[in-house]
């Protein structure tokens, strides 16, 4: 437990470990990192996908860091459509904003790493430090999602 009553959660925790590692190794293989940063950017990405879906009326959007394990896993399809069926009950839409439509990306940055605290994960700083939001298109975040219809 945090200082704050909540429950710290593990990213490991929300996929299989076949999942885990079939993940961590694309983003290897697409990104060229190191096992220690794929594995560190898919928990960070599973963080940010498993809080987006508890909280589908918050906006929220990964750094581009982070954005690279959500790409990578969003065109894993099979994998990715049974976690948003099981952690949202929908699919999470993925839809990247150009450079016009990025007003307000701080704002939606510092909510998303409130949000992903008070949900109990851990924050991996390095990786949510940038304030180079290029793609914050969690479904939480659109205006045209199919789920704010």
């Amino acid at each position: 437990m945090t200082s704050l009553g909540v429950a710290l959660r593990d990213p490991r925790t929300c996929v299989s470990e076949e999942v885990w590692e079939r993940e961590v190794r694309l983003i290897m293989r697409d990104y060229g990192m190191d096992r220690d940063l794929a594995e560190r950017t898919f928990g960070q990405t599973v963080a940010y996908l498993v809080t987006s879906a508890e909280n589908p009326d918050v906006p929220m959007g990964p750094t581009s860091q982070v954005d690279k394990g959500v790409h990578s896993f969003v065109l894993d399809t099979p994998r990715y459509w049974d976690f948003c069926l099981e952690h949202a009950g929908v699919y999470l839409h993925h839809v990247p904003h150009l450079p016009e439509e990025r007003a307000g990306q701080p704002k939606v940055l510092h909510g998303t790493i409130q949000a992903i605290r008070a949900a109990g994960f851990p924050l991996d700083i390095e990786l949510w430090g940038a304030q180079d939001v290029d793609c914050h298109q969690c479904h939480a975040c659109c205006h045209d999602s199919p789920t704010k219809k």
